[in-house]
């Protein structure tokens, strides 16, 4: 079987880039979608196809414990202005706040083989 697309969408330090290079590490084909950046509603579509659209979602005060951001809250909401149409279409939305980034994996992982098995 074909290794399915995971596209991972979310504002700034939701955590998409230690998920996407945990993936691959473990075999599957991960994308970091930049749609928190583009005025395009529905960039996420016209850069990739994903077979499963994964949003992690963060709060803004846990954005600047994670990252030293020089960001406002307003810039913040800007960001999920932008994510709302990728957030409206996500096959699985992850609340990454109270989590570690090994549970995040384990999450997006058991929800993939999931998907997949469910798929074919």
């Amino acid at each position: 079987m074909e290794k399915i697309l995971i596209g991972i969408v979310g504002p700034c330090a939701a955590g998409k880039s230690t998920l996407i290079a945990a993936l691959r590490l473990r075999g599957y084909q991960a994308k970091h979608i930049a749609q928190e950046h583009s005025y395009v509603k529905d960039m996420w579509q016209r850069l990739t196809h994903p077979d499963v659209l994964i949003f992690l979602a963060v709060s803004y005060p846990v954005t600047l414990q994670r990252r030293k951001l020089d960001w406002t809250e307003a810039e913040y909401q800007i960001q999920l202005d932008r994510l709302a149409h990728a957030y409206q279409h996500a096959d699985l939305v992850i609340d990454t706040d109270p989590m570690l980034p090994e549970e995040i994996v384990e999450h997006v992982i058991q929800f993939v083989d999931w998907h997949t098995q469910r798929a074919s």
